[in-house]
């Protein structure tokens, strides 16, 4: 059957305009193993003008300071996926451990190598960032980790010129696991934590760990600011770039500007 060759009026050039003007855009390296940052972001930055553009990297789901390790030669890769030959306003590193691990510097000179100009943060360069907004120098620390991650964790705070008089952790390495711990546990451990040492805040490390829709009341319990990775690392994004909308239902925290101001007083 011969196909007629079409003519040149049965097809229309069109011209177009661009908008002047685009939201602010964040890209996240979000590990290959987490099943929750993603959905919590979604919750925190919904009031924000920001476009989020995540990019998976692998990661075995057993955390030991061998796999975090490794991902250091995937995460250029990885935040070369996050929108190819165009910029983003600012990127996320989205593993606390690792960047514990390969240090913040290491992971920032990573990410910077296919994303030169953006700001970066990662989980516990935000935590440090809501330590000093909070004004809290003792710090009760509760992870998922297992032992040799948990120490490398606590020498990390301790090296940045903070204490922590008490560490807790349940001792899952497993992801889908660590995803899976219920509110109660988590406030349960926060609660124990306040009442066995002296802190002025408790820190909830770990990306997979779900809080947000939780961790008013389990700050209301503890009587005292908690916060955790992803809570840290989204009021670091938005205060980093320029949104400073207060809400009290993401903690204490979301009360507060960079530098521990209150918002709107």
């Amino acid at each position: 059957m011969n196909n007629p060759q079409a003519r040149d009026d049965e097809f229309l050039d069109l011209s177009f305009t661009v908008d002047a003007k685009t939201p602010r855009r964040l890209g996240m390296v979000v590990l290959a193993s987490d099943y929750t940052i993603e959905s919590e972001f979604r919750q925190i930055l919904h009031a924000a003008e920001l476009e989020t553009f995540a990019s998976r990297i692998e990661m075995a789901t057993t955390v030991t300071p061998q796999t975090l390790a490794a991902m250091e030669s995937k995460i250029a890769d990885a935040a070369g996926l996050i929108l190819p030959g165009d910029t983003v306003d600012m990127v996320a590193y989205c593993c606390t451990s690792a960047s514990v691990v390969l240090g913040e510097q290491t992971v920032m000179s990573q990410v910077r190598k296919s994303k030169p100009e953006t700001i970066v943060t990662t989980p516990i360069t935000a935590a440090f960032a809501a330590f000093n907004a909070l004004g809290a120098k003792r710090i009760g620390v509760l992870t998922p980790y297992r032992r040799d991650v948990n120490e490398k964790l606590k020498a990390y705070i301790e090296n940045a010129g903070f204490d922590v008089p008490l560490f807790a952790s349940f001792n899952e390495e497993n992801d889908p696991t660590v995803a899976r711990i219920d509110p109660q546990s988590i406030s349960d451990a926060v609660a124990r934590i306040v009442d066995m040492a002296d802190v002025d805040m408790v820190f909830v490390s770990c990306t997979s760990v779900r809080m947000a829709a939780v961790v008013a009341g389990i700050e209301q319990r503890a009587g005292k600011p908690v916060t955790s990775s992803n809570l840290a690392m989204a009021w670091h994004i938005q205060r980093s770039l320029g949104f400073n909308t207060v809400q009290p239902e993401y903690g204490r925290l979301y009360s507060l500007d960079l530098g521990g101001r209150t918002l709107g007083s």
